[in-house]
């Protein structure tokens, strides 16, 4: 196997409406039409190269498991996040980068992470 990347993580949500709201109007990824029926709610979005999949379903209890969105300056980010009203964590040192965390109107952890 060759894997070339990751190509989409699925997130499940309780409203998906509420979660496009958040996802496109606060971190700014764009929704795609391309998304068949699946016979339940969710929405495709794109955020740089890759996907992020809204199901809409109860999510899973919190215990630690996230996604990580890389962003080219987290201090303009967080200023950004916080001005609107959202609660993200101060940064942190990871690594050779930078990471802060907030959760989505669902509950799922995401982090904001700016590579060195």
């Amino acid at each position: 196997m060759e894997p070339l990347g990751v190509h989409h993580v699925s997130v499940n949500v309780r409203d998906v409406d509420e979660a496009i709201a958040f996802y496109v109007g606060s971190l700014g990824m764009t929704v795609r039409a391309d998304r068949p029926d699946f016979g339940f709610g969710g929405a495709w979005l794109d955020v740089g190269d890759q996907q992020v999949h809204l199901i809409e379903r109860q999510p899973p209890q919190a215990e630690g498991q996230h996604f990580a969105i890389r962003v080219a300056s987290l201090d303009d980010a967080i200023a950004g996040l916080r001005a609107v009203g959202i609660e993200v964590s101060d940064p942190e040192p990871v690594g050779r980068g930078r990471q802060s965390f907030l959760s989505d109107p669902s509950g799922n952890l995401v982090e904001l992470h700016q590579p060195a």
